[in-house]
């Protein structure tokens, strides 16, 4: 907060207060409130809540040392002040980001500590620049700062594609499992704290921070709203499947999907996972994801395969019947999901196949 240029200006102190106290409601709403309130059908992570709450706090703890820092204390030591609360943000706010998006990949726990430990030298440049008085600090800490971003997002990138393929092979059903637009989020977030580091003062960069920050409480919120958690049961049986023994031979896989998924029309079981099917052939995780590894394709693709085909069929002896309720009828729980799994698998969107076909 730029002083007391900040403090004459009605509308910044509203924009700077009000990003504060959503910052409190929200962390406090995902502390205390366990059923979704945006997507009362989807069960987000509580690990997931934890974290994205701790980075809540860490932003109005931001916005308190910023008006006391520009306010009350150091109000005449300009470069002390500066280096001190970006050093605070960038040792707090950063590293919990990176942890809020880590959490939402739930294909494997990912260390949290290293990027923590990343920006001890920041603050290690910040002590150094304020007790020699150095504005060389300040570029130091910006250099580097830029450098774990950059290695942050070289990461998150490469675990972003390791995720998409774990949700294939183990998914039919992907929507509020996908966090692909957390990447997007992630370069935003690398601008709105470029824009703290970088401020000289300009209540134009001023107010578009505060702007940014009501847009990082959003989109937070909306992503922890959404992303169901990806829990599997063991004991889980898909509806009218009654199992078989279990097996450990591979070769007798292909047999049984044809039997027990396509005979038996398991795939039509809405979110159905792989550790579900392979519970209810008879086989294990491991062999039935060997099996779609062998025959090059994944299980994402083998059950919207037959979604697609049942789909048709059915269209083709009701004609009549809308795409929504044949879709439902086929195993999607989501219109959107279909209709881009079917233009991708057919080349064209539902609507003009059902309308060439009728």
């Amino acid at each position: 907060m730029y002083g007391r240029q900040g403090l004459e200006d009605i509308l910044f102190l509203m924009l700077y207060g009000g990003a504060g106290f959503l910052a409190i409601a929200a962390g406090l709403y995902l502390l205390l409130r366990r059923n979704n309130a945006v997507a009362s059908g989807v069960n987000s992570p509580l690990i997931l809540r934890r974290w994205t709450a701790a980075f809540f706090g860490s932003m109005v703890l931001s916005h308190i040392w910023w008006y006391v820092l520009g306010n009350v204390w150091l109000t005449d030591d300009k470069l002390v002040r500066y280096m001190l609360t970006i050093a605070l943000d960038r040792i707090t706010l950063v590293p919990l980001a990176f942890a809020v998006l880590l959490r939402m990949l739930q294909d494997r726990e990912r260390k949290l500590w290293p990027w923590f430990f990343l920006h001890i030298p920041v603050a290690l440049a910040a002590a150094w620049g304020i007790a020699t008085d150095n504005e060389c600090a300040q570029t130091v800490m910006k250099i580097w700062q830029i450098c774990v971003m950059v290695v942050f997002g070289g990461y998150y990138i490469c675990s972003l594609v390791q995720y998409s393929h774990w949700l294939n092979d183990n998914y039919a059903d992907l929507q509020n499992k996908e966090v692909w637009q957390s990447l997007l989020f992630a370069s935003c977030l690398f601008a709105v704290y470029s824009v703290y580091g970088s401020n000289m003062g300009q209540m134009l960069m001023e107010y578009l921070s505060q702007v940014e920050s009501f847009l990082v409480i959003g989109f937070f919120l909306w992503r922890v709203e959404t992303l169901d958690t990806l829990e599997e049961k063991e004991d889980f049986i898909p509806v009218d499947a009654a199992p078989v023994p279990t097996i450990n031979i591979p070769e007798n896989i292909g047999k049984l999907l044809e039997r027990k998924c396509e005979g038996d029309k398991l795939y039509l079981q809405h979110d159905l996972n792989l550790r579900q099917l392979a519970l209810a052939i008879g086989t294990n995780r491991t062999y039935l994801s060997s099996y779609f590894a062998q025959q090059g394709e994944t299980y994402n693709a083998y059950i919207n395969r037959l979604r697609i085909d049942h789909f048709i069929r059915l269209y083709r002896e009701n004609p009549a019947a809308t795409a929504q309720e044949l879709s439902w009828e086929s195993g999607y729980s989501c219109y959107s999901t279909f209709a881009s799994v079917f233009k991708k698998t057919i080349g064209t969107n539902v609507t003009s196949w059902m309308k060439k076909n009728r």
